[in-house]
């Protein structure tokens, strides 16, 4: 069963980081080593033969050949992570752009002596965070966004598909108003829409996150070529290490193995993983800090929002 979100814990004491369960890729991995260990014994009881023919494997190629395989494996998981910290960055830049889409409505002339205006443009600001976060997972956001639109803007953004890029609509028609009753001048328009610019940039950066995936070949290769190497491991090692190979086998599997889950994990870095974005998380603090800054109530976001770093 796969986590609802990710893990996010303060840095643990390095030996509690030894059995440390949850949010770790060793739940997923162990019918796998179990299988590796089972290999290994069966080798080691036969001593390295199948069939009365012994495979003549020493551990020089295999050392060679797992040196290159780190090599690989490093940069695959370096391609992943590229791709999780490029979202992170576009998470960061919203928060920025939501703070600073904020602060401009709120220096409007009479902003502050009508909330009610204010809070209708902080709700479809909000509205749009938990709507790209709900495009991203590929979930349903009605219930999210019926806490944020009132009845007219529920009923038009649930027609669409890009119900984020309708919000920003939504937002862009807003500001116009304020326009058209003399509230604010061209010049702030005009900064209202470079923030709205960046709201789009950051929703068409995590599009092309979500639609380009590694190569699917490559994947395959590096997956084909770990895991033959784990299972020759146990005739490479039986001769110079005995019945201490099952154990040997399993722990380098484990390192190899481990390095290419968490690589599938964070490829997609706005899934349901334990380590994938807490995006939920993110869009609570978003909401929190965007209500605090315009003096309205946040007491419907949960507290351990504040627990994500900005």
């Amino acid at each position: 069963m796969r986590n609802e979100e990710m893990i996010i814990r303060k840095k643990e004491h390095w030996f509690r980081m030894l059995f440390i369960w949850q949010g770790s890729v060793l739940p997923g991995l162990l019918p796998r080593l179990i299988m590796l260990f089972l290999l290994s014994l069966v080798v080691v009881y036969l001593h390295g033969t199948i069939f009365s023919f012994k495979v003549p494997l020493n551990p020089m190629p295999l050392t060679l050949f797992g040196f290159v395989l780190a090599l690989f494996l490093g940069f695959r998981n370096g391609a992943s992570y590229d791709r999780y910290w490029e979202g992170r960055k576009l998470w960061g830049a919203l928060l920025n752009a939501n703070r600073s889409l904020v602060r401009q409505a709120l220096t409007l002339p009479g902003g502050t002596a009508d909330p009610a205006r204010i809070e209708s443009f902080v709700r479809l600001l909000n509205a749009f965070t938990y709507a790209l976060k709900h495009q991203l997972r590929g979930s349903d956001p009605t219930d999210d966004l019926k806490q944020r639109l009132d009845k007219e803007q529920l009923a038009e953004i649930s027609r669409e598909k890009y119900k984020p890029v309708i919000l920003l609509n939504l937002m862009a028609t807003w500001v116009a108003r304020q326009r058209t009753a003399g509230r604010i001048d061209t010049n702030l328009q005009a900064r209202f829409d470079e923030n709205f610019d960046k709201l789009t940039d950051v929703v068409g950066g995590c599009e092309r996150i979500i639609s380009t995936p590694i190569p699917y070949s490559y994947q395959v290769l590096l997956h084909r070529t770990v895991y033959v190497y784990c299972f020759l491991l146990p005739f490479g090692l039986v001769d110079s290490l005995g019945w201490l190979t099952p154990f040997i086998v399993v722990f380098i599997a484990y390192t190899f193995v481990a390095f290419e889950a968490i690589a599938d994990e964070i490829e997609e870095p706005f899934g349901v993983d334990a380590n994938d974005l807490a995006l939920t998380q993110m869009c609570q603090m978003i909401e929190y800090t965007t209500l605090e800054s315009a003096g309205l109530p946040t007491g419907t976001v949960p507290n351990d929002a504040l627990d994500v770093v900005d």
